[in-house]
């Protein structure tokens, strides 16, 4: 029954974030540094997964496809559609539960057993709202670029490996890549990328805001964050993909 216990506590916290809601001015000032801090500091780990995953899909692809029969832009096809449909949005998304989900939680966790958050509290300030909300929006506004510049450097990563190792030519793989392109599929690694931030930041967030005890506790909060998110964004893969896909 912890289930519906931890599901009702978090349902709360989250309606606590987003009720009361601090002036704009400061909820817009705390935004913007979330966005730096969770986001922008993220960019480098996107950058070289995406690289390398571009380059391992492509190299994987071409192995698979060495029938003469087969032409060679199908390898171009095949590293955009895996790039925007699977690649950049989930990987990337898993990739940041653990950085920002662990700092999220280590954050907040580290703040209640200090007695930071009670101070808040006793000062009147809606502490959910001013600490949790402008995360959770900063994270849903800065992935969905962070994966877009993912799939572009993904499908960079493979022309770079295939032309540098004779696998194709640049116009083989450039054809391919804008073969039968359907955007909806942008728009669908986009949503999923909305729904794995709020996840993984609110998730993160709960973890953190309710620890009890010392250092040792947030230790197991951070871990608890990232196993918990990740978890459930391959929960809600499943779920979007079933229900805009299929």
């Amino acid at each position: 029954m912890k289930i519906f216990y931890h599901f009702g506590r978090y349902y709360m916290l989250m309606g606590k974030a987003f009720s009361r809601m601090e002036k704009f001015s400061v909820l817009f000032s705390q935004t913007i540094k979330e966005i730096d801090k969770l986001g922008i500091n993220s960019l480098g780990i996107v950058i070289i997964i995406s690289v390398f995953s571009g380059a391992v899909i492509t190299l994987q692809t071409a192995v698979g496809m060495d029938n003469p029969l087969l032409p060679r832009y199908l390898i171009g096809l095949t590293a955009r559609e895996s790039m925007l449909l699977e690649l950049a949005s989930t990987m990337v998304s898993l990739i940041l539960a653990g950085k920002v989900g662990s700092n999220v939680a280590s954050e907040l966790g580290t703040m209640r057993v200090t007695e930071q958050i009670d101070a808040l509290e006793i000062m009147g300030i809606n502490s959910a709202n001013y600490l949790i909300a402008p995360k959770i929006i900063a994270t849903m506004f800065i992935n969905p670029f962070l994966v877009i510049i993912g799939m572009f450097l993904g499908i960079v990563g493979g022309w770079i490996v295939g032309t540098t190792s004779g696998l194709f030519t640049s116009a083989e793989y450039v054809f391919g890549v804008q073969y039968d392109f359907k955007p909806f599929y942008v728009f669908y690694a986009l949503i999923k990328t909305v729904v794995f931030a709020f996840i993984l930041t609110s998730v993160s967030a709960y973890q953190g805001y309710h620890v009890r005890g010392g250092a040792l506790e947030v230790g197991r909060s951070s871990t608890k964050a990232v196993v918990y998110s990740s978890l459930l964004i391959l929960l809600f893969n499943t779920i979007i993909t079933k229900l805009l896909l299929i």
